[in-house]
């Protein structure tokens, strides 16, 4: 998967909007206005994952605490082209969701997300 790809996929999430603010080089993909992942210019992925999710995939090398955003259990990809894209598929869903459940019940309502 690339840049295009992580868009295509974030972007078919009930309620994601993507944003630059960071700059142009720098997609972020939000629901309630809340982030859940980003690319940045130079291909590198970031996104929100369980504490679970965090210790296995930080421990195993799989990925490594993202920049700035570790302390909240965000992960990142140097090179995203390296995980089946299936599976990368999953984790940006399972973002989605984990920042998605947070916001209100109101606010979950008007983005169509039920539950």
């Amino acid at each position: 998967m690339d840049r295009r790809g992580v868009g295509k996929v974030c972007l078919a999430l009930p309620g994601v909007t993507l944003d630059h603010p960071f700059g142009d080089d720098h997609d972020c993909y939000k629901v309630g206005g809340k982030m859940f992942a980003m690319v940045g210019g130079q291909g590198g992925l970031s996104f929100k994952v369980s504490d679970i999710a965090y210790e296995v995939l930080t421990e195993d090398g799989r990925a490594r605490p993202a920049p700035y955003l570790a302390r909240a259990k965000w992960v990142h990809l140097d090179d995203i082209g390296a995980w089946p894209d299936d599976e990368l598929a999953e984790h940006l869903a399972i973002a989605h969701g984990i920042i998605a459940a947070k916001l209100t019940k109101k606010a979950r309502a008007a983005l169509g997300l039920t539950a």
